[in-house]
């Protein structure tokens, strides 16, 4: 217990980004979470990364030395109203879904009352943090692009490659982490249900400045509000404006001049300094503005928008050595070493 509690105290090491990371080296141990490390985890005076609107807290790191993963784990808050069977019935769900987009899960604890999900940790943090963040360099036009045909391909993949069709339910620039390569995964899926919620939901969950007004009003979360939240993304990657500032509002007015199809180059972020394609630019515009429409029928559907996307791409040459594997997850409840 002692060296286990030794080892979570290894805490600010260096880690990227500006956030400081709670972190423990858990060397070569291949079993279960005990209820020590349990205690542990609980105990330890870690900076609390996150709140979300699910009550799910980033408790930092597990940073597994040499021949393990490093991870995050994913800590259910106190007022979580999920039961045991719920968060089991999530995992599973998590334990079908295999993207190279999705951020990995590598295991899980469900032990009297403890909920926690433990992902592979993404080094270059999240896509908010480089929108918003200080020390980060301005996201070029053809990365802004590449981030969000691979934030497509996943929601594409919830909606129409698993059976029953999932939706995400919070698609937002803090859910978009970056690897070493900078390509887009996607987190929080862990919060999906089958498409068609149950209707009159009474608790609205995702994240203000993202959310269908049509879930608002009825709450019945379908496929075209995780389209409508993507819409969203698009023009947060477009403007470089926070949707939790009036994003939406801003767009409308600018649409009202642009007639929804030209002229999107007056809102574009002024730290792309101009280095875009203005017919790309307008034409990325034009499919957001359908996206964010008022109306649910009137918006395209994921497939639409990863075809439309990938027209506007081209893909740069990549040396074959620099690819990167995909951790395959492993629901067992346990951190992974190789």
């Amino acid at each position: 217990m002692e060296d286990i509690i030794e080892d979570l105290e290894e805490i600010a090491i260096g880690l990227p980004g500006d956030i400081k990371l709670a972190v423990a080296s858990i060397a070569r141990r291949r079993k279960l979470l005990s209820d020590d490390v349990l205690i542990a985890l609980a105990d330890a005076s870690w900076e609390i990364l996150d709140v979300s609107g699910s009550d799910v807290l980033d408790f930092g790191l597990i940073k597994a030395a040499e021949r393990c993963e490093t991870v995050v784990v994913k800590v259910l808050g106190a007022n979580s109203r999920q039961g045991e069977q719920e968060f089991l019935t999530e995992v599973l769900l998590l334990g079908r879904l295999h993207h190279k987009n999705l951020v990995a899960l590598v295991g899980y604890v469900a032990e009297r009352g403890r909920h926690m999900l433990l992902y592979i940790y993404m080094s270059n943090g999240s896509l908010a943090s480089h929108l918003y963040g200080k020390g980060y360099e301005p996201l070029s036009w053809d990365l802004r692009l590449s981030i969000t045909l691979d934030v497509a391909r996943v929601l594409e993949y919830l909606h129409y490659g698993v059976d029953p069709p999932i939706v995400h339910r919070d698609i937002k620039s803090s859910n978009i982490l970056l690897d070493d390569f900078m390509k887009a995964k996607v987190t929080d899926s862990g919060l999906s249900r089958p498409e068609m919620i149950k209707p009159r939901a009474s608790n609205i969950r995702g994240t203000f400045g993202y959310l269908d007004p049509e879930y608002i009003s009825t709450s019945t979360f379908t496929k075209k509000s995780d389209v409508y939240s993507f819409g969203v993304l698009l023009f947060e990657l477009i403007t470089g404006r926070n949707p939790q500032q009036g994003l939406i509002e801003y767009v409308k007015l600018a649409a009202m001049e642009s007639e929804g199809k030209i002229g999107w180059e007056e809102i574009v972020d002024p730290q792309l300094n101009e280095n875009y394609d203005v017919n790309k630019l307008n034409d990325m515009a034009s499919l957001a503005f359908k996206c964010v429409s008022g109306v649910s029928k009137t918006r395209p559907s994921m497939r639409t928008a990863v075809q439309a996307l990938s027209k506007l791409y081209k893909k740069p040459k990549r040396n074959h050595s620099q690819t990167s594997s995909t951790a395959q997850p492993i629901i067992i409840g346990v951190c992974r070493c190789s």
